[in-house]
């Protein structure tokens, strides 16, 4: 048996990056899979994942809007009759030195990577309480908590935030037997790391991603897939003694104690 067989999963952002890898490595496992998401992306990657035989739904919504994200739950809840997991992973990053930033810009962040994380988590835990059991799984980052880089203000801030939030919504809800961790990873190839690189060096944004590798001790960045594994263990009860804990998953690029350029 499948470690996510007869599960059923939300995911937020899971047209694309790390959400996608997310979801392939869920229906890999036998999970049931629906995903939240405002990108175009998305009828894509369901037509993709349908034409491999896969049950996954998925929904346009903008997480910044509880009604709507409820309304897309409780479909979901119709549908498959239960939720077991919820990852939030949807997220945005946009550089800016902290003077230059305007507070539509700063709000953006803070709507998104913060409330929409409440938004999404507040409509599935009940149906979680109702069964006496849930896994639910925000991407935070080791950008805030850990490390941080110039530009990176509001996004740090609120990633930093979802630590928190993990640590105290899983004290709530462990008396209902649902789990709350975090991932924190470090770079990965996806969308918003190119989209990061493209604002550093438009006319050359593959050479940022290349020094970004050069500073990693395994000189490389991490795949989608391998965030999904990780995932996918928080996900299923091989994790089950684990909960209000972040998990780093970045390469190693947190271990140097001493930066030593060019190697």
């Amino acid at each position: 048996m499948k470690k996510l067989e007869g599960k059923v999963a939300i995911v937020t952002g899971g047209a694309m990056g790390n959400g996608l890898g997310i979801v392939r490595v869920f229906l890999e496992y036998g999970a049931k899979v629906a995903i939240l998401d405002y990108s175009d992306k998305l009828i894509s990657t369901l037509e993709d994942f349908k034409k491999k035989g896969y049950n996954v739904l998925g929904y346009t919504v903008d997480i910044r809007d509880f009604e709507k994200v409820k309304n897309a739950v409780d479909d979901i809840y119709s549908k498959f009759g239960k939720i077991d997991i919820l990852v939030n992973n949807a997220g945005v990053c946009k550089l800016a030195k902290f003077m230059d930033m305007d507070d539509s810009l700063r709000d953006f962040h803070f709507d998104i990577n913060i409330k929409g994380t409440w938004n999404v988590s507040k409509a599935c835990i009940p149906y979680m309480q109702e069964k006496m059991y849930g896994s639910i799984i925000n991407l935070s980052s080791v950008t805030g908590p850990m490390v941080a880089d110039s530009g990176e203000v509001a996004y740090a801030t609120t990633k930093a935030a979802l630590i928190g939030f993990t640590k105290a919504l899983a004290a709530e809800l462990v008396e209902y037997n649902i789990r709350v961790n975090a991932i924190m990873p470090g770079y990965i190839m996806t969308p918003m790391v190119e989209n990061m690189a493209n604002d550093t060096n438009k006319q050359n944004p593959k050479s940022v991603v290349d020094g970004i590798a050069k500073g990693i001790p395994m000189k490389r960045l991490g795949t989608i897939e391998e965030l999904g594994q990780l995932a996918a263990f928080l996900a299923s009860n091989e994790s089950s003694y684990i909960t209000a804990q972040g998990i780093v998953i970045d390469g190693g690029s947190t271990l140097p104690e001493t930066m030593i350029m060019g190697v």
